[in-house]
């Protein structure tokens, strides 16, 4: 079970909608999750995809995500390399969304003004701090079925281990 994320910083503004994060040009077009990450921020930051780390952690402003439902947004995050993402808040379908797709979604204000982009961050979900060059930040640990599912990877096989195993 992981419960600890540490890694360098990708920060954004408010309002990123989910055709920033994977742009809608791409959403009827069958991809795998692998394929959908080439394509993730590619219009907010071209660099992003070229440049992001395996571990890294996105931090945003306010309404991170709002927009249509798209599944996608979160998915070619997640495969791009990002392991959590801390916003000054979500859109409420956006936060489902992630958490579907086994990506910690963690709102916390007073550390996204904190951070730098390319700060080195830790996230203990455990504990439910967050901890950053200029302090440590508490958020509310989640529930032991949503830690389920992302220690699952995902909804979708948290299911599938409830069906096997029973």
């Amino acid at each position: 079970m992981i419960t600890t994320f540490k890694g360098n910083v990708w920060k954004y503004g408010d309002n990123i909608n989910t055709d920033v994060i994977f742009p809608g040009k791409y959403t009827y077009q069958k991809m795998e999750p692998e394929e959908m990450a080439k394509h993730a921020l590619e219009d907010l930051d071209p660099e992003f995809v070229n440049k992001v780390k395996n571990g890294d952690i996105l931090v945003a402003g306010k309404n991170f995500g709002m927009g249509s439902s798209r599944e996608q947004a979160a998915v070619a995050i997640k495969y791009a390399g990002i392991r959590v993402i801390i916003a000054k808040s979500f859109s409420r379908i956006y936060f489902r969304n992630a958490i579907n797709a086994g990506m910690p979604a963690i709102k916390s204000p007073e550390a996204v003004e904190s951070i730098k982009n390319g700060d080195e961050v830790t996230v203990d979900m455990e504990k439910g701090e967050i901890i950053t060059p200029k302090g440590t930040f508490s958020f509310p640990p989640y529930p032991q079925t949503v830690m389920d599912i992302l220690n699952s990877s995902g909804l979708i096989n948290y299911i599938k281990s409830k069906i096997i195993n029973k």
